[in-house]
């Protein structure tokens, strides 16, 4: 059974357990929609906001006062699972051909979390991204599930395997380097959805690295497991948060609940309708995944009617992200460039999810088109045409 077919069977045992696992689960700490609405993070100024939160409140999240005379470079990591090795081997390649930049901006989302760190600091971190999706690492993620913790809230592999796989990357070495970009005007930014208000939330992963507070490290580990964290396939994620004399946890999964991508907001550097970068802009969105519908015969039952439907409210949301990005992006003089898995990519099937030979192959595809450089797109493509045939025609 694929990974994808084994999270499926998990979400629908939710529907069937929940009578159990309600007597089953540990009960939560109560608060209210006033204190969700000014909770922070203690310690941590500026550790997060709300995705949706004012102009005001997100630029100042991802403020650069140091590189404002001199635009800004953006990159956005998607979600994907383990499509997530396109992206790295994208951005190796890219290095390999001599014309990766430097970005002011990186965000990530789920899989694209995982990956954003190692883009933030460069290509000096290209080999971790080599060893996570080609080394069989993360195939370890989805062995041996587990149906019997889906119906406690753990989630089918609820035993902690995403978080300890996290700590292994994020090092004291890394939080420092982290924080040092930070500190030269830099942001890297991650999505996880907050499931208590059922919204998103950005966190300022620099201003966590750069905290000095003892668990820093601890959390910014957290923030990433979060981001990744599937519905019922791996657990969430509980962070400690403050509003007043109020202490509770949140719960967190993965951003891509909320959005696939997350680009570039309208909130985050518009003033007065326009963007203000101060120079050359451009926006580089790396999609792990597929963008453009394919046809299948789907078959009649359960699983297969609800695979088929999150794969087409996946792409549409992205598709909806990209097209809105693309314009915002051609109002502003921003460049836009895209880069997806295109209908020259693996056959291998989707339900392989972490399968290492399919990585392994998703990482020399995008690899061989990040050292060529054909692979950004400056468009968001349109739907395919289906053209009939001359004998279908007849028929």
């Amino acid at each position: 059974m694929g990974f994808r077919q084994r999270r499926l069977r998990a979400l629908l045992a939710l529907g069937l357990a929940a009578q159990v696992a309600a007597c089953g689960s540990v009960p939560r700490a109560p608060y209210t929609a006033e204190q969700a609405a000014f909770a922070s993070v203690p310690g941590i100024p500026g550790a997060r906001v709300f995705a949706d939160a004012s102009v005001q409140t997100i630029a100042e999240l991802a403020a650069n006062p140091q590189r404002r005379s001199a635009g800004f470079t953006y990159l956005a990591l998607s979600g994907g699972g383990g499509d997530g090795a396109y992206g790295a081997g994208v951005l190796n390649g890219w290095t390999a051909s001599g014309k990766r930049p430097e970005f002011t901006l990186v965000s990530g989302v789920s899989t694209g979390a995982l990956i954003a760190p190692f883009a933030f600091l460069g290509s000096a971190y290209d080999p971790y991204l080599t060893e996570f999706y080609t080394s069989g690492v993360a195939g370890e993620l989805v062995a041996s599930p587990n149906l019997a913790n889906v119906l406690f809230g753990s989630g089918l592999f609820g035993d902690g395997r995403l978080r300890n796989l996290i700590d292994r990357y994020v090092t004291p070495d890394l939080i420092r380097a982290v924080a040092e970009e930070h500190a030269k005007g830099r942001r890297l930014l991650v999505v996880t959805t907050n499931l208590d208000s059922q919204r998103a939330v950005i966190w300022n992963m620099g201003a966590i690295a750069a905290s000095g507070v003892p668990n820093a490290r601890e959390l910014f580990r957290d923030v990433l497991a979060a981001s990744a964290s599937i519905p019922a396939v791996f657990p969430p994620q509980f962070i400690d948060v403050s509003a007043g004399d109020a202490r509770f946890q949140e719960m967190h999964v993965d951003g891509s609940v909320v959005t696939p991508v997350f680009t570039l907001p309208q909130t985050l550097l518009l003033r007065d309708g326009r963007i203000r970068t101060g120079g050359k802009a451009e926006i580089y969105v790396v999609i792990n995944g597929r963008l453009e519908p394919d046809f299948e015969v789907t078959k009649d039952n359960t699983l297969s009617i609800v695979e088929r439907s999150f794969t087409t409210a996946s792409r549409a949301r992205s598709r909806a992200t990209l097209t809105a990005t693309y314009a915002l992006a051609r109002n502003n003089g921003i460049g836009f460039n895209l880069t997806y898995i295109d209908e020259n990519g693996p056959k291998v099937p989707a339900a392989k999810g972490f399968d290492t030979a399919y990585m392994r192959a998703l990482y020399e595809e995008g690899l061989e088109k990040g050292r060529t450089g054909t692979f950004w797109q400056h468009t968001v493509p349109a739907a395919p045409v289906v053209k009939a045939t001359t004998s279908a025609l007849a028929n």
